[in-house]
């Protein structure tokens, strides 16, 4: 079991500059961020790794479980008027971001809701902004934001993908530990990112049998 401040969640309004997202400092309280910290797998390469892929300690696999469950599920749904009841889930772990990451972007169309929860320390490189998230109004400057997330403390951070949700981070190069949800849509473009991401979780569980 994992204890998460679901209250928390449903008490922080939809914001809607520079689109409408939810930041929910702590969602991951501090005693079991540390736990969960203390029972993640070490992850010292980039990519974004299927957590079929992986092998986590008791808490950290609860709060993998917790993520995919029915509770986070509805309390979505519920903040932005969406339905996912039939929504197929992609989970990943990202803990480690080079110079090539933080690019500007927006998620794929098969991604109908992005949700991220950050899993790191407070440290001097998020006190310099670099590697926090920062959510931004067009395609081309990275300084042109509204808001900026620091990816630590158990924040979660939840958007509805759409043609304008821009978003990117400064470059770090370090350990980063994140999870990413995503709600996909049922068309065969999320269809072919699902058998992919399964597919990568088989060939990653083969690389670290041999």
């Amino acid at each position: 079991m994992i204890n998460l401040d679901y209250a928390k969640l449903s008490a922080t309004p939809v914001a809607t500059d520079p689109f409408p997202h939810v930041v929910v400092p702590d969602f991951v309280p501090p005693a079991e961020l540390d736990a969960v910290l203390a029972t993640l797998p070490p992850l010292g390469k980039r990519g974004s790794f299927p957590i079929g892929s992986l092998k986590f300690g008791s808490k950290a696999a609860a709060l993998m479980a917790e993520m995919e469950g029915p509770r986070l599920r509805q309390a979505i749904a519920t903040k932005f008027g969406l339905d996912l009841t039939d929504a197929p889930t992609m989970v990943t772990l990202r803990g480690w971001t080079t110079e090539r990451d933080g690019n500007i972007h927006c998620d794929s169309t098969a991604k109908r809701v992005t949700i991220l929860l950050y899993l790191n320390k407070q440290g001097d490189a998020w006190d310099r902004q670099e590697g926090c998230l920062r959510l931004l109004r067009g395609p081309k400057d990275l300084e042109d934001f509204a808001v900026e997330v620091p990816p630590v403390n158990g924040t979660l951070l939840i958007f509805p993908n759409g043609p304008a949700t821009w978003h990117g981070h400064r470059r770090f190069t370090g350990q980063r530990y994140s999870v990413q949800l995503n709600y996909m849509t049922t068309d065969e473009k999320a269809r072919s990112e699902l058998r992919r991401h399964r597919l990568s979780a088989f060939m990653k569980k083969l690389t670290r049998a041999a």
